[in-house]
């Protein structure tokens, strides 16, 4: 019970972070001959131009796509969508890494996203050898967290789960992790004290909780100690990932953080 409670409450966690974090595609609708269609836009992109799809749509369905550099007082570059394979679609310029750029489409007269234009950025793609272990640890960290904390609440021991926890969370985000921020956008590290990177910065916040709480494992309090670096954990896990992440400055054409 204590393991399925576990996983479902990192399952969650993971689902609600990995849905609105600033890179998942972003889902719109469009009302087309009295029938709504649902569109995909995406917000991350390779060294290559990003080839926006809109499936699905009638033969007869005029569309536009309109960009620019980000953040820059460009003026938007307008492109029209043409049909290839059986779909619509229009290519967004690769950028530089950590390049950005703020765009929109019309469909038939109607803007989307009707609120505010998208952000795309562009990095390097990242190999699976150092993505799925990243992957695997920072989520196999959570889950020994979720669990010790369910010990700790039910009088279990915790200290063996609780040393699991942080090794796992050193492996996946001070091993692992580097390697992902150093191929996909160059640097090893930016969060403190070199950079503002907020999944670094989150990542290295935990941890501090964690060793905080392995250090005081003799004393009579530790119990409350874990608990405060679980909910932490869960409460800047829940961030959504690559906020204030690397980003292309086009003014200085050097790699920066987002402010």
């Amino acid at each position: 019970m204590y393991w399925f409670l576990a996983v479902v409450i990192t399952l969650v966690l993971s689902i609600y972070q990995r849905m609105t974090g600033p890179t998942h595609p972003k889902s719109v609708a469009v009302e087309l001959n009295g029938e709504s269609y649902k569109l995909k836009l995406p917000r991350s992109g390779v060294q290559h131009d990003e080839i926006v799809k809109l499936k699905g749509v009638p033969s007869d369905t005029k569309a536009k796509m309109h960009y620019r550099r980000y953040p820059t007082s460009d003026e938007y570059t307008t492109v029209d969508f043409t049909w290839k394979d059986d779909v619509l679609q229009a290519a967004l310029p690769v950028q530089p890494v950590a390049g950005k750029l703020q765009y929109y489409v019309t469909v038939e007269g109607e803007d989307l996203p009707s609120d505010e234009p998208l952000l795309i950025r562009f990095r390097n793609d990242v190999p699976a050898s150092i993505l799925v272990p990243h992957i695997f640890f920072m989520f196999a960290a959570m889950l020994f967290a979720v669990y010790t904390f369910l010990l700790v609440i039910t009088n279990k021991k915790y200290s063996r789960w609780l040393k699991i926890t942080v090794g796992t969370l050193f492996v996946g985000g001070f091993i692992f992790g580097p390697l992902v921020q150093h191929f996909a956008f160059g640097p090893w590290w930016t969060g403190f004290p070199y950079g503002t990177d907020l999944t670094d910065n989150k990542t290295l916040l935990s941890f501090i909780f964690f060793v905080a709480a392995i250090a005081t494992l003799k004393w009579k309090y530790n119990k409350w100690v874990v608990c405060l670096a679980v909910l932490f954990m869960i409460a800047i896990f829940s961030i959504p990932h690559s906020t204030y992440g690397s980003e292309y400055d086009y003014s200085t054409q050097k790699l920066g953080t987002e402010k």
